[in-house]
């Protein structure tokens, strides 16, 4: 991980409207190269720190959630502005709103959180050349090699609440025909 800038952070939309505060570090900086993450942000990729909720408190509006696609079939909610509709964080469905997967370029200063890896490179687009020396890897990875421990301790501590949340919503997947 980088070295880390000084909490709390903010950001927020252009109009201003939908303001957060960052309380702390986030696990983990993905920069994503998908086709999904391509077509979502209408850009090369999309940056996305990783934060439990309970770090990312609302100051303005409660964002819209708006349900969107993904590969994987089980779909996303991205936070927008309700009123000039830009995306400030995602919660994916296998951690649900349990964890923000916030766009790094809606902070007030951005560079605070570079990528601390780039994937699923095998698709990033041909003119894009990485940072020498970046972090990336072909598609997904294993967060255990990558994470650093104390990323990985907090990770533990949240599994039996996302545990929940995805028994709650799928069932339990030992009693799943």
């Amino acid at each position: 991980m980088n070295s880390s800038p000084a909490y709390p952070i903010e950001g927020g939309c252009d109009c201003r409207a939908v303001r957060y505060r960052v309380l702390g570090a986030p696990l983990f900086v993905h920069c994503c190269h998908c086709r999904w993450c391509q077509r979502e942000s209408g850009s090369a990729f999309a940056l996305n720190a990783l934060f439990e909720t309970e770090r990312v408190e609302c100051l303005g509006l409660e964002p819209e959630l708006v349900a969107t696609p993904s590969e994987s079939g089980a779909g996303q909610q991205i936070a927008r502005c309700p009123r000039c509709r830009v995306a400030v964080w995602s919660h994916y469905a296998g951690s649900g709103p349990l964890v923000k997967f916030l766009r790094v370029g809606t902070l007030d200063d951005p560079d605070l959180l570079p990528p601390d890896i780039h994937i699923f490179t095998s698709s990033k687009q041909p003119w894009f050349t990485l940072p020498p020396g970046a972090v990336a890897v072909p598609e997904y990875y294993d967060r255990t090699r990558f994470w650093p421990a104390d990323s990985l301790a907090r990770a533990d501590l949240l599994a039996p609440r996302i545990k929940a949340y995805q028994k709650a919503l799928w069932g339990d997947p030992d009693t799943l025909v």
